[in-house]
């Protein structure tokens, strides 16, 4: 049984929260779905949330790329938040800019960018507070 990455609707955003190992199955199921969900809800905006991802290898940094390339191209803009030092160093050594892809901290933040009125939430309920 493959791990699915849950994407959650906030408005007119979709959040992809990355808590499992990225599989190269569990990748291209992610592009899938992404794509139907943007279509399916007219997302604008499409927040990858990697603040749990430790380890990225080029396939990985390719996704992020990939994604935003066909957010792009159904009029959403994505932001990856959440982005470990160690992760952007590994990126920057394997050669990838991750062209076209926004980042930001933390979701805050990355709601913020993309123009995105918050969740009217409890304070720190948005900072793992």
């Amino acid at each position: 049984m493959m791990d699915r990455v849950p994407i959650l609707k906030i408005g007119e955003v979709l959040l992809v929260s990355i808590q499992v190992d990225l599989q190269d199955q569990t990748v291209l199921a992610l592009q899938e779905d992404l794509a139907e969900r943007i279509v399916a809800t007219g997302a604008r905006g499409v927040i990858i949330d990697i603040t749990a991802v430790d380890i990225v290898d080029s396939f990985i940094g390719r996704m992020f790329a990939t994604i935003a390339s066909m957010s792009r191209l159904m009029d959403a803009e994505t932001v990856v938040v959440g982005m470990r030092p160690a992760v952007a160093i590994t990126l920057v050594e394997l050669g990838l800019s991750l062209g076209g892809v926004r980042t930001a901290l933390d979701l805050e933040k990355g709601m913020r960018l993309l123009g995105a009125p918050l969740p009217a939430a409890g304070p720190g309920a948005l900072d793992g507070r």
